[in-house]
């Protein structure tokens, strides 16, 4: 081959990638539309989602008599920053499986990116199949453009659940397609739609003997990332799948058409296990054995599940949904809920106790069991039925929380009860904000520029839960020394010592903690004025929410009961003190009562979370009642001398 024809081959391979990526390179009008989208939603969205569609249809498996779905998925990408970097990523599970999925450049040549395949771990939780694909995909310029594909197969439609329009990115085109064969009975029930640009067509197909469901909604933003929110099934719109039944050769097999068929099928896994009581007989009869009364023996078992299994968030395939068998848990020490809970069943049955498993979604979940489907619950506890016909509730993965208390997370939640063949709704029952109580005294006494004196406080309900579960969770020898820092909030103005504590493996009774305290630098002068501010606590100072689109929620319901006592010296004469504050609604109320008797001053605080949450509607309110809070925490006792 001559030269002059070598030279011309390799600039002209040379050229067709130069040429490509100039063919990649974002057009005017692209760039145009990236810097519109970056003014119409948050600036921090690096891209958004020109188009997302989903295209779900379903088989039917005869070999396993199931019902499956394919869920064919493709998303075009725009860059709304140079140089954006984002991760792609699809979860799955034992009953799904993920293919084709790959990233194609605007002119659809396919990008050689490499999808990591891995076991999923979240926060230390081991989850046995849960897996996730994942790559990371780079925007080298705004407007840059990139379509994602996949294919999602899932084995059987009772665990096709729901489909959300929102995501992690601003979509500008949303589009679910539900092509529906005519020997599926599916109920498409529509979630929070309301305020979202979303339209419905239906169509049917005589000869393919389908119906066809198209949503398309617009413009929707992106999840806010905002914490202590409420559970996506309360805020963001989606699909709910009801799967109740599917005809196959002239018969009709139900699915979840009711809620006695989603309890059938988590009774026929329950009815699956070989429980054998041996392992723990003599467990349980030690534990009983010097009860006196039937309470003393539930509880006994019951605070022994609670101390001695580590709870472990277990999924893989069906085992998601089935308790492990109560001697497993036993023998490994460490289990679900579902196995915590089955364990704690099985040892109350063993000591003569009627004893049932429980199904229940926590507070994260909007649903009730009106809707039959497996997104209803995620969480199984044990119920016990006492002989006058009361049921109480026994979680045993809330370590110290005691006999008869419930956690926030479950109260007001209804619950599927195990009844044999039949089953037995009922609510948990809902705590007052008193019941989770923090009572703080503080005595002080002025001298010279500290304040000196003792403080003593009590936690019960969920406040106490939380405390006991941090003190025993430390080692022995660095308990006091926590403490210590908790109490004296590193502040080195402040001095702790004597510090007594009530018995912390005990939560049957309110946690106490009393101790000496000494506030140092406590006191200022201007002017011929002594200026003090005696309140070392502050709470929900910081509290404010601004720039927020979501409800707050708080861990629990909550009542703050504090008094402050300061006995001047003779040597002073009070001039001024803090304003008072009473603010009542019907999801807090925050008092302030500040009164002088004589040289003693005395600072009552009373603050209540009715109902563990703050409203968005009730934001504004909110922010001027913490306003109003800040500035009395700014204000200070004023004396001159006499």
């Amino acid at each position: 081959m001559k030269l002059k024809t070598i030279l011309i081959l390799v600039c002209f391979l040379i050229a067709i990638p130069i040429f490509s990526q100039k063919r990649l390179q974002p057009t005017p009008e692209e760039i145009s539309l990236a810097k519109k989208l970056k003014e119409k939603f948050d600036k921090d969205d690096p891209v958004a989602l020109l188009h997302s569609k989903e295209v779900i249809t379903f088989g039917y498996d005869k070999k396993n008599d199931n019902v499956t779905v394919t869920n064919k998925i493709t998303e075009k990408y725009i860059s709304l920053d140079d140089r954006a970097d984002i991760s792609l990523y699809r979860f799955y599970d034992g009953q799904t499986s993920i293919k084709d999925f790959e990233v194609h450049y605007k002119n659809k040549r396919r990008v050689l990116v490499y999808f990591k395949d891995e076991a999923y771990n979240n926060d230390g939780l081991f989850h046995n199949d849960s897996r996730v694909m994942h790559t990371n995909i780079d925007f080298p310029l705004k407007g840059y453009k990139y379509t994602v594909t996949l294919t999602e197969n899932i084995k059987d439609i009772k665990y096709f659940t729901q489909l959300y329009f929102t995501g992690e990115y601003p979509i500008i085109k949303k589009e679910i397609v539900v092509i529906v064969p005519n020997w599926l009975e599916l109920e498409l029930k529509e979630m929070n739609f309301e305020g979202f640009d979303i339209s419905k067509d239906i169509q049917t197909d005589a000869k393919k003997q389908t119906k066809t469901y198209t949503f398309i909604a617009k413009n929707i933003p992106a999840r806010y990332k905002e914490s202590n929110a409420p559970g996506p099934t309360y805020t963001y719109p989606h699909i709910l799948f009801l799967s109740k039944s599917y005809t196959q050769n002239g018969t009709k097999k139900p699915l979840f058409k009711e809620t006695q068929d989603l309890y059938n099928w988590y009774k026929s896994l329950v009815n699956q296990l070989k429980n054998d009581n041996s392992a723990f007989k003599d467990k349980v009869a030690e534990l009983t054995k010097n009860a006196s009364t039937d309470d003393e023996k539930i509880k006994n078992i019951f605070y022994w599940v609670q101390d001695n299994i580590r709870y472990i968030a277990f999924e893989d395939g069906i085992a998601g949904f089935k308790p492990d068998e109560a001697s497993n848990v036993y023998k490994k020490k460490y289990g679900d809920c579902k196995g915590m809970a089955n364990l704690t069943k099985q040892m109350l049955k063993e000591a003569g106790f009627d004893s049932r498993l429980v199904w229940i979604g926590t507070k994260r979940i909007a649903y009730d069991y009106s809707l039959p489907n497996l997104s209803v619950d995620n969480h199984m506890i044990c119920a016990l039925v006492k002989k006058d016909g009361e049921i109480i509730f026994l979680d045993g993965t809330e370590k110290y929380n005691p006999l008869g208390e419930y956690a926030n997370r479950i109260q007001e939640k209804e619950a599927l009860i195990e009844n044999g063949d039949t089953f037995i709704l009922k609510k948990v029952p809902k705590a007052k904000p008193n019941f989770n109580t923090e009572k703080m005294n503080y005595n002080f006494t002025l001298k010279g520029e500290d304040l000196v004196g003792t403080v003593s406080k009590s936690y019960s309900g969920e406040s106490r839960t939380y405390l006991l579960n941090i003190l025993n969770n430390l080692k022995k020898d660095k308990k006091n020394e926590a403490l210590k820092n908790y109490l004296n909030k590193d502040d080195i103005n402040l001095k702790v010592s004597n510090i007594k504590i009530s018995d912390i493996e005990n939560r049957d009774v309110d946690l106490k903690i009393d101790y000496d305290i000494t506030v140092k630098n406590a006191v200022s002068s201007f002017d011929g004025e002594v200026y003090i501010t005696i309140d070392l606590d502050k709470e929900l100072k910081t509290l404010e929410l601004k720039d927020r689109n979501l409800d707050f929620i708080f861990s629990s319901k909550k009542n703050l009961e504090s008094i402050t006592t300061i006995t001047i010296p003779d040597t002073y004469k009070i001039t001024s003190i803090p304003n008072n504050l009473s603010i009542d609604t019907k999801n807090y109320k925050l008092l302030v009562d500040f009164k002088q008797n004589g040289n003693t001053i005395v600072y009552k605080k009373n603050f209540t979370i009715k109902n563990a949450k703050i409203e968005k509607s009730d934001f504004e309110n909110w922010n001027t009642s913490v306003n109003k809070l800040k500035n009395i925490y700014s204000e200070q006792i004023i004396l001159n001398k006499k």
